[in-house]
C-alpha cells in the first residue's frame, strides 16, 4: 500500500469517528470495539467456545464440554472429540440430571443457599450407580465443597467408568447457567491427578468464556 492510499484511509477512519489525528499523527478511539462487538454479537456462543474446548482437549487428551442448565437438568451446547479409541462422549443437546453430572454440579453449587433447598426438596434423586448421592445431607454437603473448591467431581456417580471434572462459568451479573467440563473414562486418572493435570486447563478455559459472557 502506498503512503499516499494509506492517508486516506486513515482519513477515512477519522471521518466515520473510530480514529483521531493530529495532522501528522493517526490513532485509534473506543469506537472502533464497537466493530468487534457487532461480529461477536451475531456468533452463537457455543461456536465462539468450541476452539477453547478444542484447547483444552487437546492439552488434556480428553472430551471438553460446555453445558447449560435445564430445570433439574443440564443440556450440552457443544463439545469435542476424542482422539482415543475409548472415549466419554457427551453429544450436543444430550440432557443429564444435575445432581449427580460434573457439569451439573458445578451450576448447583454456584446457586443460592435457598435455590439449592428448592432443587433437594422438590427434585427426584434416583441412585443411578453405586456412588450417586441421593439424601438431602449428601447433596447438600456435596455443594458445600463444590463451592469451597470452586470445581466439582463426578466419580462414577452418572454412569459406572465414567469420571468427570467441571468448573462453573459466571457472567457479568455473577450468574451461573453454564459449565464447562472435562470427562474421561475412570481408571485413566486419579482424582489428584485430574486436580493436577485437569483442573488448570478448565481454569485457563473458564476465564476466556468468562470473558465472552
Amino acid at each position: 500500500m502506498t503512503r499516499a492510499a494509506a492517508r486516506r484511509y486513515l482519513l477515512t477512519l477519522v471521518r466515520l469517528g473510530y480514529a483521531e489525528s493530529d495532522g501528522k499523527l493517526f490513532w485509534l478511539v473506543p469506537k472502533v470495539l464497537s466493530l468487534g462487538y457487532a461480529l461477536l454479537a451475531s456468533i452463537p456462543f457455543p461456536k465462539l467456545a468450541q476452539p477453547i474446548l478444542d484447547e483444552i482437549s487437546n492439552r488434556t487428551g480428553e472430551v471438553a464440554s460446555l453445558a447449560v442448565r435445564e430445570g433439574h437438568n443440564v443440556m450440552f451446547i457443544a463439545h469435542t472429540t476424542s482422539h482415543r479409541l475409548v472415549s466419554a462422549q457427551a453429544g450436543i443437546g444430550m440432557r443429564i440430571p444435575m445432581y449427580c453430572s460434573a457439569a451439573g454440579k458445578a451450576i448447583m453449587a454456584s446457586m443460592s443457599d435457598d435455590d439449592i433447598r428448592d432443587v433437594l426438596t422438590t427434585g427426584s434423586f434416583p441412585k443411578l450407580t453405586p456412588n450417586t448421592k441421593t439424601t438431602y445431607d449428601e447433596l447438600w454437603d456435596e455443594m458445600m465443597k463444590i463451592r469451597a473448591n470452586g470445581y466439582a467431581i463426578s466419580n462414577e456417580e452418572l454412569e459406572i467408568g465414567l469420571l468427570s471434572m467441571s468448573t462453573p462459568i459466571p457472567n457479568a451479573q455473577e450468574q451461573v447457567n453454564l459449565s464447562i467440563t472435562v470427562s474421561m473414562h475412570a481408571g485413566r486418572m486419579t482424582i489428584g491427578q485430574m486436580v493436577t493435570n485437569v483442573l488448570p486447563h478448565l481454569q485457563e478455559g473458564r476465564k476466556k468464556l468468562m470473558s465472552m459472557l
